[in-house]
């Protein structure tokens, strides 16, 4: 025995609304999988829910594959100048919202604005900034590391240096001194050897 046909309109009722949403959100995505496996196919769907939350399968790199979707739309659809206006329109409501959401997280970064966080995004943010306050550690500990290397080179060549330097001037002490002696018996100044 069949299912009898279902009538295509809004469920009134909240819970089975979400039953049915979550149901059929799976039935989709299995299809999506199933297109792509069977027909070598490259396919994207992205599913947001009432109440927004992102669902979303992609068989290849879905980037790539919206990418390639917004270069195959804008061709067919770009010559008209009102499709122009709406696709750089919708882009640009894109980018404002990206903008809204990348502007929200940085005032969460620098702790401002957390009021209307939950827990569990608090808890997020507080292992993104564990995890952010790590890698400036880390980098700051191999710059030290390194600069304190580069130091102890130049230490090292500057003491070689240092050490070169007092051998000469000690030769030339001693060559002072040998003529100092030869110059006091002879009767000739050091300065008159040199010239």
């Amino acid at each position: 025995m069949g299912r009898g046909k279902v009538e295509v309109k809004r469920i009134e009722n909240p819970t089975s609304r979400q039953v049915s949403f979550s149901k059929r959100r799976n039935g989709v995505l299995k299809k999506a999988y199933e297109l792509a496996v069977l027909c070598d196919a490259e396919v994207a769907v992205v599913i947001f829910s009432p109440s927004g939350k992102a669902y979303q399968f992609s068989s290849h790199d879905i980037d790539g594959t919206l990418v390639r979707y917004r270069k195959y739309v804008g061709q067919s659809q770009f010559n008209h100048p009102l499709s122009r206006a709406l696709v750089w329109k919708s882009e640009m409501e894109d980018m404002n919202r990206t903008i809204s959401s990348l502007e929200a997280r940085l005032r969460h970064f620098s702790g401002e604005d957390l009021e209307p966080l939950t827990i569990k995004e608090l808890k997020r943010l507080e292992r993104q900034l564990s995890v952010g306050i790590e890698r400036v550690r880390s980098k700051m500990r191999r710059i030290i590391s390194e600069h304190t290397s580069q130091l102890k080179k130049k230490y090292k060549g500057l003491q070689e240096e240092h050490s070169r330097l007092q051998k000469r001037l000690n030769q030339l002490k001693d060559v002072a001194d040998t003529t100092t002696r030869v110059s006091d018996a002879d009767g000739v100044s050091v300065l008159e050897m040199f010239v």
